[in-house]
C-alpha cells in the first residue's frame, strides 16, 4: 500500500503504507481511513506534532550513536532510515502548504 500526501502548494509525497500510517498517527489522523484532509486550521498542530517527533527522533539517534560500541553496526548507506529522515519531507510540505494557505489531503492506494 502507498499513501500519497497532496497539496496545491507542493509536489506529491509518496510513502509506503507503514511509514505513511505512522505519519498520520503523529499528526492525529486515523491511519485506517482511505483518504482524508489536514485542513488549514489543523496544519499548525500537525506541524508542531511532526516537529516534536523529528526532534525526539534526532535526540534518540544522537544518544544511540554516543552509546554505540558495536563496530559491526550498519553505518552510512547501510544504516536504517531514521524517523527524522522520514518526517522531514512531509514537515517541509506542511509548512509550505500553511504558507500558501493550501490544505493537505492524503489517499491510500
Amino acid at each position: 500500500m502507498l499513501i500519497t500526501f497532496k497539496s496545491g502548494a507542493t509536489a506529491d509525497i509518496l510513502m509506503l503504507g507503514p511509514v505513511g500510517q505512522q505519519m498520520l498517527e503523529i499528526v492525529g489522523k486515523d491511519p485506517q481511513e482511505a483518504r482524508g484532509i489536514i485542513t488549514l486550521s489543523q496544519l499548525p498542530a500537525a506541524i508542531e506534532a511532526l516537529s516534536t517527533a523529528l526532534a525526539d527522533s534526532r535526540a534518540t539517534s544522537r544518544q544511540a550513536a554516543n552509546n554505540e560500541d558495536d563496530e559491526d553496526a550498519p553505518r552510512g548507506m547501510a544504516a536504517p532510515v531514521s524517523l527524522a529522515q522520514r518526517i522531514a519531507p512531509l514537515l517541509d510540505a506542511l509548512r509550505q502548504a500553511l504558507r500558501e494557505e493550501q490544505p493537505v489531503i492524503w489517499e491510500a492506494h
